[in-house]
Protein backbone atom coordinates (compact mmCIF):
# COMPACT_ATOMS: atom_id res chain seq x y z
CA UNK A 1 0.00 0.00 0.00
CA UNK A 2 2.77 2.23 0.86
CA UNK A 3 4.68 1.21 -2.55
CA UNK A 4 1.16 2.03 -4.13
CA UNK A 5 1.08 5.87 -2.48
CA UNK A 6 4.67 6.62 -3.54
CA UNK A 7 4.00 5.77 -7.20
CA UNK A 8 0.97 8.00 -7.01
CA UNK A 9 3.02 11.00 -5.25
CA UNK A 10 5.84 10.58 -8.29
CA UNK A 11 2.90 10.80 -10.88
CA UNK A 12 1.63 13.74 -9.12
CA UNK A 13 5.49 15.39 -9.11
CA UNK A 14 6.15 14.58 -12.61
CA UNK A 15 2.57 15.92 -13.69
CA UNK A 16 3.27 19.17 -11.86
CA UNK A 17 6.45 19.44 -12.98
CA UNK A 18 4.92 19.61 -16.60
CA UNK A 19 2.36 21.91 -15.36
CA UNK A 20 4.62 23.84 -13.74
CA UNK A 21 7.19 23.94 -17.01
CA UNK A 22 4.47 25.58 -19.04
CA UNK A 23 3.46 27.98 -16.82
CA UNK A 24 7.13 29.06 -17.07
CA UNK A 25 7.21 29.45 -21.09
CA UNK A 26 4.11 31.66 -21.01
CA UNK A 27 5.03 34.07 -18.16
CA UNK A 28 8.51 34.46 -20.08
CA UNK A 29 6.36 35.52 -23.42
CA UNK A 30 4.64 37.92 -21.04
CA UNK A 31 7.84 39.32 -20.29
CA UNK A 32 8.67 39.13 -24.12
CA UNK A 33 6.05 41.42 -24.84
CA UNK A 34 6.17 43.77 -22.22
CA UNK A 35 8.23 46.53 -23.98
CA UNK A 36 6.25 46.36 -26.78
CA UNK A 37 3.02 46.66 -24.80
CA UNK A 38 4.29 49.68 -23.42
CA UNK A 39 4.43 52.06 -26.56
CA UNK A 40 1.17 53.39 -26.17
CA UNK A 41 -2.51 51.85 -25.38
CA UNK A 42 -3.11 50.91 -28.95
CA UNK A 43 -0.12 48.43 -28.35
CA UNK A 44 -0.79 47.03 -25.06
CA UNK A 45 -4.99 46.37 -26.20
CA UNK A 46 -4.85 45.93 -30.27
CA UNK A 47 -1.21 44.68 -30.57
CA UNK A 48 -0.45 48.12 -32.81
CA UNK A 49 -2.48 46.42 -35.46
CA UNK A 50 0.18 44.31 -36.55
CA UNK A 51 -0.93 40.54 -35.97
CA UNK A 52 -0.26 38.21 -38.23
CA UNK A 53 -3.08 35.61 -40.00
CA UNK A 54 -2.41 32.96 -38.01
CA UNK A 55 -2.22 34.39 -34.42
CA UNK A 56 -5.32 36.08 -35.37
CA UNK A 57 -7.44 33.20 -35.88
CA UNK A 58 -6.44 30.89 -33.42
CA UNK A 59 -6.40 33.92 -30.71
CA UNK A 60 -9.90 34.94 -32.17
CA UNK A 61 -10.93 31.18 -31.38
CA UNK A 62 -9.57 30.54 -28.33
CA UNK A 63 -10.48 33.85 -26.53
CA UNK A 64 -13.91 32.87 -27.11
CA UNK A 65 -14.37 29.75 -25.91
CA UNK A 66 -12.78 29.67 -22.67
CA UNK A 67 -12.98 27.06 -19.64
CA UNK A 68 -16.19 26.90 -20.47
CA UNK A 69 -15.08 24.28 -23.77
CA UNK A 70 -12.92 22.19 -21.61
CA UNK A 71 -15.32 21.79 -18.74
CA UNK A 72 -18.55 22.83 -19.50
CA UNK A 73 -19.19 21.69 -22.61
CA UNK A 74 -17.53 18.49 -21.77
CA UNK A 75 -19.65 18.19 -18.76
CA UNK A 76 -22.77 19.02 -21.22
CA UNK A 77 -21.84 16.06 -23.09
CA UNK A 78 -21.16 13.76 -20.19
CA UNK A 79 -24.82 14.03 -18.79
CA UNK A 80 -26.91 14.75 -22.45
CA UNK A 81 -24.85 12.97 -24.65
CA UNK A 82 -24.15 13.76 -28.47
CA UNK A 83 -27.33 16.39 -28.34
CA UNK A 84 -24.97 18.79 -27.24
CA UNK A 85 -23.11 19.35 -30.38
CA UNK A 86 -25.39 21.82 -31.06
CA UNK A 87 -23.93 24.14 -28.64
CA UNK A 88 -20.66 23.98 -30.93
CA UNK A 89 -22.29 24.22 -34.34
CA UNK A 90 -23.91 27.27 -33.14
CA UNK A 91 -20.81 29.90 -32.20
CA UNK A 92 -18.79 27.88 -34.88
CA UNK A 93 -21.12 28.91 -37.86
CA UNK A 94 -21.39 32.55 -36.91
CA UNK A 95 -18.11 33.05 -36.49
CA UNK A 96 -17.24 31.46 -39.62
CA UNK A 97 -19.39 34.52 -40.99
CA UNK A 98 -18.14 36.93 -39.61
CA UNK A 99 -14.50 36.36 -40.44
CA UNK A 100 -15.48 36.57 -44.05
CA UNK A 101 -18.10 39.86 -43.65
CA UNK A 102 -17.90 41.41 -40.36
CA UNK A 103 -14.22 41.33 -39.81
CA UNK A 104 -13.45 43.09 -42.88
CA UNK A 105 -15.71 46.20 -42.00
CA UNK A 106 -15.06 46.69 -38.25
CA UNK A 107 -11.46 46.76 -38.88
CA UNK A 108 -11.39 48.67 -41.88
CA UNK A 109 -13.54 51.35 -40.22
CA UNK A 110 -11.47 51.50 -36.41
CA UNK A 111 -7.94 52.24 -39.01
CA UNK A 112 -10.21 54.88 -40.37
CA UNK A 113 -11.26 56.47 -36.98
CA UNK A 114 -8.64 55.56 -34.94
CA UNK A 115 -10.55 53.36 -32.82
CA UNK A 116 -8.93 51.24 -30.06
CA UNK A 117 -12.19 49.59 -28.29
CA UNK A 118 -15.55 48.32 -29.08
CA UNK A 119 -17.02 51.77 -27.30
CA UNK A 120 -14.33 54.10 -29.94
CA UNK A 121 -16.44 52.50 -32.54
CA UNK A 122 -19.36 53.06 -31.47
CA UNK A 123 -18.75 55.78 -30.74
CA UNK A 124 -16.93 57.51 -34.14
CA UNK A 125 -19.94 55.50 -35.62
CA UNK A 126 -22.55 57.78 -34.50
CA UNK A 127 -20.97 60.99 -33.59
CA UNK A 128 -21.45 60.23 -29.53
CA UNK A 129 -19.80 64.02 -29.06
CA UNK A 130 -21.36 63.68 -24.98
CA UNK A 131 -20.62 60.67 -24.49
CA UNK A 132 -23.66 58.76 -23.82
CA UNK A 133 -23.46 55.89 -26.21
CA UNK A 134 -19.78 55.46 -24.48
CA UNK A 135 -21.32 55.38 -21.36
CA UNK A 136 -24.06 52.82 -22.00
CA UNK A 137 -21.41 50.78 -23.76
CA UNK A 138 -18.35 51.18 -21.35
CA UNK A 139 -21.25 50.16 -18.06
CA UNK A 140 -22.68 47.12 -19.66
CA UNK A 141 -18.83 45.72 -20.52
CA UNK A 142 -18.27 45.68 -17.35
CA UNK A 143 -20.92 44.44 -15.61
CA UNK A 144 -20.89 41.52 -17.84
CA UNK A 145 -16.77 40.81 -18.11
CA UNK A 146 -16.42 41.05 -14.32
CA UNK A 147 -19.15 37.59 -14.20
CA UNK A 148 -17.00 36.45 -17.01
CA UNK A 149 -13.79 36.30 -15.39
CA UNK A 150 -15.24 35.42 -12.39
CA UNK A 151 -16.16 32.07 -13.99
CA UNK A 152 -12.86 31.59 -15.54
CA UNK A 153 -11.24 32.40 -12.23
CA UNK A 154 -13.82 29.72 -10.61
CA UNK A 155 -12.94 27.16 -12.95
CA UNK A 156 -8.86 26.93 -12.71
CA UNK A 157 -10.08 26.36 -8.78
CA UNK A 158 -12.03 23.24 -10.12
CA UNK A 159 -9.52 22.42 -12.50
CA UNK A 160 -6.18 22.34 -9.33
CA UNK A 161 -9.18 21.03 -6.86
CA UNK A 162 -9.36 17.67 -8.93
CA UNK A 163 -5.96 18.01 -10.62
CA UNK A 164 -3.17 18.93 -7.53
CA UNK A 165 -5.95 17.80 -4.40
CA UNK A 166 -5.91 21.10 -3.31
CA UNK A 167 -9.15 23.08 -2.14
CA UNK A 168 -11.11 25.00 -4.92
CA UNK A 169 -10.23 28.25 -3.28
CA UNK A 170 -6.73 27.73 -2.98
CA UNK A 171 -6.72 26.84 -7.05
CA UNK A 172 -8.63 30.22 -7.19
CA UNK A 173 -6.17 32.29 -5.88
CA UNK A 174 -3.70 30.47 -7.52
CA UNK A 175 -5.01 30.71 -10.91
CA UNK A 176 -6.24 34.82 -10.06
CA UNK A 177 -2.02 35.75 -8.99
CA UNK A 178 -1.13 33.43 -12.64
CA UNK A 179 -3.74 35.53 -14.79
CA UNK A 180 -2.67 38.92 -12.98
CA UNK A 181 1.10 38.44 -13.45
CA UNK A 182 0.65 38.19 -17.42
CA UNK A 183 -2.18 40.37 -18.66
CA UNK A 184 -0.64 42.87 -16.46
CA UNK A 185 3.18 42.81 -17.62
CA UNK A 186 2.54 41.30 -21.33
CA UNK A 187 -0.72 43.28 -22.56
CA UNK A 188 -2.15 42.31 -26.08
CA UNK A 189 1.10 40.88 -27.80
CA UNK A 190 1.79 38.33 -25.42
CA UNK A 191 -2.03 37.66 -24.90
CA UNK A 192 -2.14 36.62 -28.62
CA UNK A 193 1.12 35.07 -29.05
CA UNK A 194 0.21 32.72 -25.92
CA UNK A 195 -3.51 32.55 -27.57
CA UNK A 196 -1.73 30.97 -30.53
CA UNK A 197 0.56 28.37 -28.75
CA UNK A 198 -2.56 27.51 -26.35
CA UNK A 199 -4.98 27.03 -29.10
CA UNK A 200 -2.64 24.10 -30.56
CA UNK A 201 -1.96 22.99 -27.06
CA UNK A 202 -5.90 22.43 -26.54
CA UNK A 203 -6.15 21.06 -30.04
CA UNK A 204 -4.10 18.48 -29.50
CA UNK A 205 -5.34 17.65 -25.49
CA UNK A 206 -8.91 17.46 -26.52
CA UNK A 207 -7.89 15.24 -29.83
CA UNK A 208 -5.50 12.67 -27.55
CA UNK A 209 -7.23 12.21 -24.86
CA UNK A 210 -10.59 10.50 -26.16
CA UNK A 211 -8.73 8.57 -28.82
CA UNK A 212 -6.52 6.71 -25.98
CA UNK A 213 -9.82 6.06 -23.95
CA UNK A 214 -11.91 4.98 -26.84
CA UNK A 215 -8.98 2.71 -27.50
CA UNK A 216 -8.30 1.21 -24.07
CA UNK A 217 -12.50 0.58 -24.77
CA UNK A 218 -11.96 -1.79 -27.39
CA UNK A 219 -12.36 0.80 -30.31
CA UNK A 220 -14.77 3.26 -31.79
CA UNK A 221 -17.77 0.25 -32.86
CA UNK A 222 -17.56 -0.80 -28.49
CA UNK A 223 -17.68 2.70 -27.86
CA UNK A 224 -20.80 3.18 -29.81
CA UNK A 225 -22.29 0.40 -28.04
CA UNK A 226 -21.57 0.97 -24.57
CA UNK A 227 -22.45 4.67 -25.05
CA UNK A 228 -25.83 3.48 -26.88
CA UNK A 229 -26.65 1.89 -23.53
CA UNK A 230 -27.03 5.86 -21.84
CA UNK A 231 -30.00 7.89 -21.94
CA UNK A 232 -32.61 5.20 -22.94
CA UNK A 233 -30.80 4.28 -25.97
CA UNK A 234 -30.54 7.68 -26.80
CA UNK A 235 -26.81 9.12 -26.14
CA UNK A 236 -25.70 9.22 -29.78
CA UNK A 237 -29.26 10.92 -30.88
CA UNK A 238 -28.41 14.63 -31.84
CA UNK A 239 -32.05 15.77 -31.46
CA UNK A 240 -32.45 14.05 -28.08
CA UNK A 241 -33.47 17.45 -26.89
CA UNK A 242 -36.47 20.09 -26.16
CA UNK A 243 -37.11 22.58 -29.06
CA UNK A 244 -36.47 25.09 -26.74
CA UNK A 245 -33.02 23.50 -25.53
CA UNK A 246 -32.25 23.18 -29.36
CA UNK A 247 -32.52 26.85 -30.16
CA UNK A 248 -31.11 27.97 -27.19
CA UNK A 249 -27.75 25.82 -27.79
CA UNK A 250 -27.73 26.98 -31.62
CA UNK A 251 -28.70 30.73 -30.32
CA UNK A 252 -25.51 30.75 -28.59
CA UNK A 253 -23.01 31.32 -31.65
CA UNK A 254 -25.46 34.70 -31.76
CA UNK A 255 -23.24 35.85 -28.57
CA UNK A 256 -19.85 35.79 -30.62
CA UNK A 257 -20.52 39.42 -32.38
CA UNK A 258 -21.29 41.29 -29.12
CA UNK A 259 -18.44 39.89 -26.79
CA UNK A 260 -15.39 42.21 -27.07
CA UNK A 261 -12.75 40.43 -26.48
CA UNK A 262 -13.54 38.56 -29.76
CA UNK A 263 -14.16 41.53 -31.86
CA UNK A 264 -10.40 43.28 -30.85
CA UNK A 265 -8.95 40.27 -32.97
CA UNK A 266 -10.66 41.48 -35.91
CA UNK A 267 -9.30 45.18 -35.50
CA UNK A 268 -5.58 43.85 -34.47
CA UNK A 269 -4.91 42.30 -37.77
CA UNK A 270 -2.35 43.60 -39.51
CA UNK A 271 -3.55 42.72 -43.30
CA UNK A 272 -7.51 42.78 -43.57
CA UNK A 273 -7.05 41.16 -46.69
CA UNK A 274 -6.18 37.60 -45.02
CA UNK A 275 -9.42 37.56 -43.02
CA UNK A 276 -10.98 35.19 -45.76
CA UNK A 277 -7.91 32.65 -44.75
CA UNK A 278 -8.40 33.43 -41.02
CA UNK A 279 -12.18 32.34 -41.27
CA UNK A 280 -10.71 28.71 -42.56
CA UNK A 281 -8.34 28.32 -40.03
CA UNK A 282 -10.24 29.11 -36.83
CA UNK A 283 -13.59 27.56 -38.24
CA UNK A 284 -11.06 24.55 -38.65
CA UNK A 285 -9.44 24.89 -35.16
CA UNK A 286 -13.29 25.53 -33.56
CA UNK A 287 -14.43 22.07 -35.36
CA UNK A 288 -11.39 20.29 -33.97
CA UNK A 289 -11.59 21.38 -30.33
CA UNK A 290 -15.83 21.54 -30.94
CA UNK A 291 -16.00 17.49 -31.12
CA UNK A 292 -12.76 16.46 -29.01
CA UNK A 293 -14.63 17.92 -26.03
CA UNK A 294 -18.00 16.58 -27.27
CA UNK A 295 -16.15 13.32 -27.33
CA UNK A 296 -14.41 13.52 -24.70
CA UNK A 297 -17.66 13.77 -22.64
CA UNK A 298 -19.17 11.27 -23.94
CA UNK A 299 -16.65 8.39 -23.41
CA UNK A 300 -16.24 9.75 -19.93
CA UNK A 301 -19.88 8.68 -19.06
CA UNK A 302 -18.94 5.03 -19.86
CA UNK A 303 -15.97 5.09 -16.80
CA UNK A 304 -18.11 6.86 -14.80
CA UNK A 305 -21.91 6.07 -15.31
CA UNK A 306 -22.88 7.94 -12.15
CA UNK A 307 -21.95 11.96 -11.94
CA UNK A 308 -21.20 10.85 -7.85
CA UNK A 309 -17.78 9.00 -9.03
CA UNK A 310 -16.60 12.58 -10.19
CA UNK A 311 -14.87 14.60 -7.23
CA UNK A 312 -17.50 16.60 -5.27
CA UNK A 313 -20.22 14.88 -7.86
CA UNK A 314 -19.83 17.62 -10.21
CA UNK A 315 -19.91 16.79 -14.14
CA UNK A 316 -17.23 19.77 -14.80
CA UNK A 317 -14.62 17.29 -13.61
CA UNK A 318 -14.79 14.83 -15.85
CA UNK A 319 -11.77 16.37 -18.56
CA UNK A 320 -9.21 16.54 -15.42
CA UNK A 321 -10.43 13.04 -14.04
CA UNK A 322 -10.02 11.52 -17.48
CA UNK A 323 -7.24 13.18 -18.10
CA UNK A 324 -5.55 11.48 -14.96
CA UNK A 325 -6.74 7.90 -15.61
CA UNK A 326 -5.22 7.75 -19.34
CA UNK A 327 -1.93 10.12 -19.89
CA UNK A 328 1.22 9.74 -18.73
CA UNK A 329 2.13 11.96 -16.24
CA UNK A 330 3.78 14.16 -18.26
CA UNK A 331 0.88 14.50 -20.92
CA UNK A 332 -1.61 14.89 -17.89
CA UNK A 333 0.51 17.73 -16.83
CA UNK A 334 0.05 19.11 -20.52
CA UNK A 335 -3.75 18.60 -20.55
CA UNK A 336 -3.89 20.79 -16.85
CA UNK A 337 -1.66 23.48 -18.55
CA UNK A 338 -4.61 23.22 -21.53
CA UNK A 339 -7.41 24.00 -19.23
CA UNK A 340 -5.40 27.35 -17.79
CA UNK A 341 -4.45 28.31 -21.45
CA UNK A 342 -8.41 28.17 -21.89
CA UNK A 343 -8.71 29.67 -18.99
CA UNK A 344 -6.05 33.01 -19.21
CA UNK A 345 -6.92 33.04 -23.22
CA UNK A 346 -10.03 34.31 -22.41
CA UNK A 347 -9.57 36.26 -18.89
CA UNK A 348 -6.44 37.54 -20.03
CA UNK A 349 -8.19 39.20 -23.16
CA UNK A 350 -11.20 40.22 -20.73
CA UNK A 351 -9.82 42.22 -18.63
CA UNK A 352 -7.80 43.98 -21.58
CA UNK A 353 -11.14 44.45 -22.70
CA UNK A 354 -12.56 45.63 -19.46
CA UNK A 355 -9.30 47.71 -18.51
CA UNK A 356 -9.40 49.42 -22.03
CA UNK A 357 -12.93 50.42 -21.80
CA UNK A 358 -12.05 52.84 -18.26
CA UNK A 359 -9.12 53.83 -19.44
CA UNK A 360 -9.40 54.52 -22.91
CA UNK A 361 -13.45 55.20 -22.86
CA UNK A 362 -13.93 56.92 -19.44
CA UNK A 363 -10.56 58.31 -18.05
CA UNK A 364 -8.92 59.79 -21.52
CA UNK A 365 -12.01 60.38 -24.11
CA UNK A 366 -14.40 61.00 -21.73
CA UNK A 367 -12.95 62.81 -18.37
CA UNK A 368 -10.05 64.69 -20.05
CA UNK A 369 -11.31 64.55 -23.63
CA UNK A 370 -9.77 68.35 -24.12
CA UNK A 371 -6.12 66.78 -23.04
CA UNK A 372 -3.06 65.01 -24.42
CA UNK A 373 -2.28 62.48 -22.18
CA UNK A 374 1.16 60.71 -22.43
CA UNK A 375 1.32 57.11 -23.96
CA UNK A 376 3.59 56.04 -20.96
CA UNK A 377 0.85 57.08 -18.71
CA UNK A 378 -2.22 55.94 -20.10
CA UNK A 379 -0.07 52.12 -20.16
CA UNK A 380 0.71 52.29 -16.48
CA UNK A 381 -3.09 53.42 -15.70
CA UNK A 382 -4.15 50.38 -17.47
CA UNK A 383 -1.94 48.01 -15.87
CA UNK A 384 -3.37 49.51 -12.47
CA UNK A 385 -6.74 49.06 -13.92
CA UNK A 386 -6.29 45.43 -14.49
CA UNK A 387 -5.25 45.12 -10.55
CA UNK A 388 -8.65 46.48 -9.63
CA UNK A 389 -10.44 44.79 -12.10
CA UNK A 390 -8.93 41.25 -10.98
CA UNK A 391 -9.54 41.81 -7.21
CA UNK A 392 -13.59 42.79 -7.64
CA UNK A 393 -13.15 39.83 -10.14
CA UNK A 394 -11.77 37.14 -7.44
CA UNK A 395 -14.04 38.52 -4.61
CA UNK A 396 -16.95 36.97 -7.19
CA UNK A 397 -15.35 34.33 -7.84
CA UNK A 398 -15.01 33.07 -4.58
CA UNK A 399 -18.85 33.93 -3.65
CA UNK A 400 -19.83 31.81 -6.69
CA UNK A 401 -22.16 29.15 -6.66
CA UNK A 402 -22.89 28.65 -9.90
CA UNK A 403 -21.70 25.83 -12.47
CA UNK A 404 -18.53 27.59 -14.68
CA UNK A 405 -21.16 26.96 -17.96
CA UNK A 406 -23.88 29.03 -16.50
CA UNK A 407 -21.71 31.56 -15.48
CA UNK A 408 -20.02 31.96 -18.84
CA UNK A 409 -23.38 31.69 -20.63
CA UNK A 410 -24.80 34.78 -18.29
CA UNK A 411 -22.03 36.39 -19.60
CA UNK A 412 -21.73 35.59 -23.44
CA UNK A 413 -25.22 35.80 -23.42
CA UNK A 414 -25.53 39.72 -21.80
CA UNK A 415 -23.07 41.05 -23.91
CA UNK A 416 -23.97 39.22 -26.82
CA UNK A 417 -27.09 40.24 -26.57
CA UNK A 418 -26.52 44.03 -26.01
CA UNK A 419 -23.59 44.20 -28.89
CA UNK A 420 -24.51 41.41 -30.79
CA UNK A 421 -27.28 42.85 -33.06
CA UNK A 422 -26.31 46.28 -32.40
CA UNK A 423 -22.87 46.48 -33.88
CA UNK A 424 -24.35 44.15 -36.89
CA UNK A 425 -26.67 46.47 -37.51
CA UNK A 426 -24.25 49.59 -37.68
CA UNK A 427 -21.41 47.49 -39.85
CA UNK A 428 -24.57 46.84 -42.70
CA UNK A 429 -27.48 49.25 -42.07
CA UNK A 430 -26.92 52.53 -43.06
CA UNK A 431 -29.85 54.23 -41.52
CA UNK A 432 -29.23 52.93 -37.93
CA UNK A 433 -29.09 56.05 -35.56
CA UNK A 434 -26.89 56.61 -32.13
CA UNK A 435 -30.67 56.35 -30.04
CA UNK A 436 -31.42 53.20 -31.91
CA UNK A 437 -28.01 51.91 -30.84
CA UNK A 438 -28.78 52.90 -27.14
CA UNK A 439 -32.31 51.87 -26.36
CA UNK A 440 -30.77 48.18 -28.33
CA UNK A 441 -27.59 47.81 -26.35
CA UNK A 442 -29.74 48.21 -22.68
CA UNK A 443 -32.80 45.88 -23.44
CA UNK A 444 -30.71 43.52 -24.81
CA UNK A 445 -29.19 43.41 -21.66
CA UNK A 446 -31.67 43.76 -19.51
CA UNK A 447 -33.72 41.05 -21.03
CA UNK A 448 -30.99 38.52 -20.08
CA UNK A 449 -30.83 39.83 -16.71
CA UNK A 450 -35.12 39.45 -15.90
CA UNK A 451 -34.90 36.43 -18.09
CA UNK A 452 -32.59 34.41 -15.98
CA UNK A 453 -34.88 35.60 -13.01
CA UNK A 454 -37.69 33.42 -14.00
CA UNK A 455 -37.27 29.56 -13.39
CA UNK A 456 -39.91 28.75 -16.08
CA UNK A 457 -37.93 31.22 -18.51
CA UNK A 458 -35.03 29.65 -18.35
CA UNK A 459 -36.15 26.21 -18.47
CA UNK A 460 -37.76 27.13 -21.69
CA UNK A 461 -35.29 29.17 -23.72
CA UNK A 462 -31.46 30.29 -23.41
CA UNK A 463 -31.71 34.03 -22.55
CA UNK A 464 -29.29 34.80 -25.06
CA UNK A 465 -32.41 34.46 -28.01
CA UNK A 466 -35.30 36.41 -26.65
CA UNK A 467 -32.28 39.14 -25.61
CA UNK A 468 -31.21 39.04 -29.52
CA UNK A 469 -34.71 39.06 -30.57
CA UNK A 470 -35.71 42.16 -28.09
CA UNK A 471 -32.38 44.25 -28.81
CA UNK A 472 -32.83 43.82 -32.54
CA UNK A 473 -36.39 44.97 -32.65
CA UNK A 474 -35.80 47.66 -30.59
CA UNK A 475 -32.98 49.35 -32.03
CA UNK A 476 -35.02 49.03 -35.87
CA UNK A 477 -37.70 50.88 -34.30
CA UNK A 478 -35.97 53.49 -32.20
CA UNK A 479 -33.90 54.28 -35.09
CA UNK A 480 -36.47 54.82 -37.70
CA UNK A 481 -38.32 57.04 -35.07
CA UNK A 482 -34.90 59.09 -34.85
CA UNK A 483 -32.90 61.35 -36.72
CA UNK A 484 -29.66 59.85 -38.21
CA UNK A 485 -26.21 61.88 -38.47
CA UNK A 486 -25.94 64.47 -40.80
CA UNK A 487 -22.66 62.36 -41.90
CA UNK A 488 -24.17 59.12 -41.57
CA UNK A 489 -23.24 58.59 -45.26
CA UNK A 490 -19.93 59.26 -45.07
CA UNK A 491 -19.19 57.33 -41.47
CA UNK A 492 -20.78 54.22 -43.68
CA UNK A 493 -18.72 54.53 -46.89
CA UNK A 494 -15.48 54.15 -44.14
CA UNK A 495 -16.95 50.42 -43.51
CA UNK A 496 -18.25 49.50 -47.03
CA UNK A 497 -15.94 51.13 -49.42
CA UNK A 498 -13.13 48.69 -49.76
CA UNK A 499 -15.14 45.74 -49.81
CA UNK A 500 -15.41 45.51 -53.80
CA UNK A 501 -11.57 46.10 -53.71
CA UNK A 502 -10.90 43.05 -51.18
CA UNK A 503 -13.56 40.86 -52.43
CA UNK A 504 -11.78 37.53 -54.44
CA UNK A 505 -7.91 38.45 -52.91
CA UNK A 506 -6.42 36.54 -50.71
CA UNK A 507 -9.23 33.77 -50.51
Amino acid sequence: MEEVQTLAMEVDQVALWSFIGYLAFIIIIGIYAARFSSKGISHFFIGGRKMGMLVVALSAVVSGRSAWLLLGVTGMAFSMGFSAVWAVVGYTVVEFFLFFFYAPRIRRFSESKDCITVPDFFAERFNDHNGALRTVVVTIIIIFMIAYVSAQFVAGGKAFESSFYITETQGILITTIIVLFYTMVGGFLAVSLTDTIQGILMIIALLVLPLIAIMQLGGPVEFYNLASLFGDGQFFNPFALSVGAFIGFVGIGLGSPGNPHIIARYMSIKDPAKLRRVAMVGTGANVLMGLGAIITGMVGRIYFPEVDMLPGADQENIYPVMASMHLHPVLFGVVIASIFAAIMSTADSQLLVAASALVRDIYEKLIHKDKTIPQKRLVLLSRLVVIILVIISLTLGLMAEELVFWLVLFAWGGLGAAFGPTSILALFWKDTTRAGMIAGMISGALTVILWIQVQALQELMYELVPGVIVATLVTVITSKLTKKPHNAGELYEAMVGGDEKTKGKNV
